[in-house]
């Protein structure tokens, strides 16, 4: 890959747009958006601070299954990377109101035929 494809404006611009509506919707617990912004295949993977999730049905189950209070967050050294016109990384920290932790989150994004999709996550959690 020509380093003149990492970054490209456009392609930078519409992942942090997805990326902004993905955190919009994962703070006001929006189930049917994080849905629709995880890759709906038996091969996404979610390891969350405390679950492995396999598969979309895995991740769907647990979104549903977890508490809506609480989700508040601010963000912090966000960093969105973007390689061509296909693929991206996004690496987000926060912090929950109240606590000392810090979160890490980590996306992997691909454009698919219905448009950006999470195909890969990873949440961790450590002392501040």
């Amino acid at each position: 890959m020509n380093t003149t494809d990492i970054n490209l404006p456009e392609v930078l611009a519409e992942v942090q747009a997805v990326f902004a509506r993905y955190e919009d919707a994962l703070v006001n617990n929006r189930l049917d958006v994080l849905d629709e912004l995880f890759w709906t295949s038996p091969i996404t993977v979610r390891y969350g601070a405390g679950e492995n999730l396999y598969g979309i049905e895995e991740i769907r189950a647990f979104r549903q299954a977890r508490p809506s209070a609480g989700l508040a967050r601010e963000l912090a050294r966000t960093v969105i990377t973007t390689y061509g016109h296909d693929f991206a990384t996004a690496m987000t920290e926060f912090r929950r109101t109240g606590s000392t932790r810090i979160g890490r989150q980590s996306q992997t994004w691909a454009r698919r035929p219905e448009g950006w999709r999470v195909v890969a996550a990873h949440v961790s959690v450590i002392d501040g």
